[in-house]
This record gives structure tokens, C-alpha cells and sequence, in this order.
């Protein structure tokens, strides 16, 4: 029984087939070079080595390893977390944008509770004064009914309302192509009209956009600790593979392999990883958005929960741009992978030139 000994594919740097460098292990060639006739070539000793099954490979960093795997289920995590996080902000911005724009499309005249007959014919005369005004689409009177209606999510179902001086509203759709001017239409109608005011919801627009904001900005802020967090554990997963294949790397070095060569390597099993990991991360983020009303109803939020839910973040699912965006997000941790492993072995290999 003769000894094994390893022997490093030297053809794979530099030549035709370029791939993840492999060492291969194997008995030593024994057999007598085959005799030649005069003007035969001899065979290349590389397809003899190729289609040797007593001849093994293995990449510099193993895909399968205990480490591999521990790996990509940190990078899974990291990627759901910033999936749903970037998901969350974009539905919270398409929720209320769309309610900007209902918002600034209608204003609402509120007439003051007094005698009911009084209260009806002001409505009444308001709603034909406001119909004849320029740059106003439609005009409708809200009854008492739909305004117990409006107000039940909050107050319940409840004969306390008939009671209550709830004002009365008279809701206006302006024409968006030519709005009117609301502070002229306010003073107009405050002079033709006692206890009759005009309300803008331009309080309301401003609250919206600073709560946007925030949230905007708090989504930002968990992306960047996100990122920070992926590149720590990349860096130490990287300086791990190193410091485990430095005998491999060594051997690399000597046969003439170069530290972009190195380098590429780790890029493409980190890219591939990242790829794989930020895949079944979005994945599990969509999930959860398609299942968290569902969730909200069993938990026992009940009608009004969910109505609530809806109209902060829509519908809770997300659009083709909003899948796109994952999708984005996906590319990112990829890249964020592939770029810090190849900092990551520059500096370890100029360390140890």
C-alpha cells in the first residue's frame, strides 16, 4: 500500500476553465507513460486526472459546513428583518400619500348643533349656497345617521349620540383641475352664514406628513443597523474561512495564485450565499404581510382592528413596486456580502505578506 499524497490543479489559474480552486487527493500515477508514435501528441494529463474517481475536489470554503449553514441562516434573519421593515415603510408611504390625496381633494363645513328644524335648513341653505361657487365639484350633506357612523368606530354603537350636539357636516369635492381659493370661500361663507365654519384638514396633512416621516426615518435607522450588523458577521465569517483553509491558501499562493484569485473566490460563495439567504428572508417577509390581517382576526382584534389596520398601512400586501422593492433589498445584502468578504481577505492577505 503506497502512501496518498495531494496534489493542487495548477491548470485552474490562468487557464482556459476558470472555477472555485480545488485541491484534489488521490494515489500517485504509477502507470508507465503510454509509447507514442512518431508525430502523436501525448494526451493531456489533466483529463486522465479528471476521470480518476479515486480523485476527489473541494472548494476553499465549503457551501455544506456547519458554518455555511449557520451562516446563512443569520444572513435569512438579517434580510427578513430588513425586508419587513423596508415592506412596512413603503406601505405606511403609499397609505398616506393616498390619504393626502383624498384629503386635499375635499373639505368639510360644519354647521353648530341648535334646534333641529333650524339646524336642517341652514344645512340645507349652505349646501345650495356652496353648489354655486366656482371651482367646487359636488356637495353632499352628511345626515345624522352616517355621522353616528363615522363615529361608532370610536364611541360604539350607542343611543348616547342622538343626545350629543354633534355638529352638522356638509362634505364638499373640489375640482382638482381648478380648486378655489379656501381662505376667500372660508371668509365668504363665515359672512353669509352664522355658526357656519370651513375646515381644510390642513392640520390633519401636516400631522400625516410628520408621522410619515418619523416612520420613514425609524425604517431607515433599523435598515442601517441591519447593514452594520450583516457586515460585522460577514467580516468574522470571512477572517473563520480563512483562518480554517490557511494551509489551502498557502498552497494557492505558491503555485502562483494571486490574491485577486483568492479574493474572487470568496466573493462568488459569499455572493451565492447572500443570494440564496436574502431569497427565503424576502420570501418569509411576504409571507407575513399577506398573513397579518388573518393573524390580526384570529388574535381577536376583531372588525374595527382590522379596519384600523387597513387604513394605516392599506391592505397589508404589497404592490408589483412594493415586491420590486424587496426584491432590491435582496440585491443589496447579496452585494453587501460579495463586497465586505472581498475587503475582508485583501486585508488578511496583505496582513500576511
Amino acid at each position: 500500500m503506497q502512501p496518498q499524497r495531494a496534489r493542487v490543479e495548477h491548470e485552474a489559474f490562468g487557464g482556459p476553465q476558470t472555477g472555485v480552486p480545488t485541491y484534489t487527493t488521490g494515489p500517485p500515477d504509477t502507470a508507465p507513460p503510454p509509447r507514442l508514435e512518431p508525430g502523436e501528441r501525448a494526451p493531456r494529463s489533466r483529463s486522465r486526472r479528471r476521470n480518476d474517481p479515486s480523485q476527489t475536489t473541494a472548494p476553499i470554503v465549503p457551501a455544506g459546513s456547519v458554518t455555511g449553514r449557520s451562516l446563512t441562516l443569520v444572513i435569512t434573519i438579517m434580510c427578513f428583518l430588513a425586508c419587513l421593515t423596508a415592506g412596512a415603510v413603503y406601505m405606511m408611504n403609499q397609505s398616506a400619500s393616498a390619504w393626502l390625496r383624498d384629503i386635499a381633494s375635499e373639505v368639510t363645513v360644519q354647521v353648530e348643533a341648535k334646534e333641529r328644524a333650524d339646524v336642517d335648513r341652514l344645512v340645507a341653505d349652505v349646501s345650495n349656497y356652496l353648489s354655486r361657487q366656482p371651482g367646487i365639484a359636488s356637495v353632499r350633506a352628511i345626515s345624522m345617521a352616517d355621522a353616528a357612523q363615522l363615529l361608532e368606530p370610536w364611541l360604539g354603537q350607542t343611543e348616547a349620540l342622538k343626545t350629543l350636539p354633534v355638529p352638522r357636516l356638509v362634505a364638499i369635492e373640489l375640482d382638482r383641475q381648478a380648486p378655489p381659493d379656501l381662505d376667500a370661500l372660508r371668509a365668504r361663507i363665515g359672512e353669509q352664514f352664522k355658526g357656519v365654519t370651513l375646515d381644510d384638514h390642513r392640520r390633519w396633512q401636516q400631522q400625516i406628513r410628520t408621522i410619515t416621516r418619523s416612520f420613514a426615518l425609524g425604517g431607515l435607522a433599523i435598515l442601517l443597523l441591519v447593514g452594520a450588523a450583516t457586515t460585522a458577521i460577514i467580516v468574522s465569517a470571512t477572517k473563520s474561512a480563512m483562518a480554517a483553509n490557511r494551509e489551502i491558501v498557502e498552497v494557492l499562493h505558491f503555485v502562483g495564485a494571486t490574491d485577486r484569485f483568492i479574493a474572487r473566490e470568496f466573493e462568488r460563495h459569499f455572493l451565492r450565499l447572500g443570494v440564496r439567504a436574502g431569497i427565503v428572508g424576502a420570501l418569509w417577509a411576504m409571507f407575513v404581510f399577506v398573513a397579518m390581517p388573518t393573524v390580526m382576526e384570529i388574535l381577536g382584534g376583531g372588525g374595527v382592528t382590522i379596519a384600523e389596520l387597513r387604513r394605516l398601512i392599506g391592505i397589508a400586501t404589497l404592490d408589483p413596486p412594493g415586491y420590486f422593492l424587496l426584491g432590491i433589498v435582496v440585491l443589496v445584502i447579496a452585494s453587501l456580502c460579495m463586497l465586505t468578504s472581498r475587503i475582508g481577505v485583501y486585508r488578511i492577505l496583505n496582513s500576511q505578506h
